[in-house]
């Protein structure tokens, strides 16, 4: 189980500096995409196989699709449909198909022989994060829903086409 989590943690590694170099932002957040999943497998295999599902669908799920629709939104006018199929070409696609198949390999070697590694750690169960979350961290856990919102809607705003005001002229 080391090999399969070294593995994992040089994909995180190698995605997130991939992330961080491309210019072209939906290029950077499929990159993201497959960091997250990687760090998924780094948790999965550690044995915290809730804190893995957690990620997978919050943040690679969830957030990213966020993410997307921001990209979405800034890709207004006719320019953008023919830098969309630039965008669709094999080698566009290779990096994360790559790291995303050596990943796949990896949960598959983990399930085939015995699911996530047992540590000396305790379990915990949703019941738990779920009372950590909504008790003591709930104030935490409503500012980051309010800074989200916040990111939300200051994405559409600047995204919005505005068309231009006609100018009133007294005669």
């Amino acid at each position: 189980m080391a090999v399969i989590f070294y593995i994992a943690a040089a994909v995180a590694i190698a995605a997130t500096i991939l992330t961080i170099t491309r210019v072209n932002p939906v290029h950077a957040l499929l990159y993201l995409i497959v960091s997250l999943l990687a760090v998924a497998v780094v948790f999965f295999v550690m044995g915290a196989p809730f804190i893995a599902a957690l990620e997978v669908i919050i943040y690679a799920g969830a957030v990213m699709v966020l993410f997307v629709f921001v990209v979405m939104m800034f890709n207004l006018g006719s320019s953008s449909l023919a830098l969309e199929r630039a965008w669709l070409t094999p080698e566009t696609w290779l990096g994360p198909a790559v790291l995303a198949a050596i990943l796949l390999a990896e949960v598959i070697v983990v399930l085939v022989h015995g699911g996530a590694a047992r540590t000396a750690g305790t379990e915990v169960t949703p019941h738990q994060v779920a009372l950590a979350l909504y008790q003591p961290y709930l104030l935490g856990v409503e500012l980051a829903s309010f800074l989200l919102m916040a990111g939300l809607i200051g994405a559409y705003h600047l995204g919005a086409r505005r068309e231009p005001r006609p100018s009133r002229r007294m005669p």
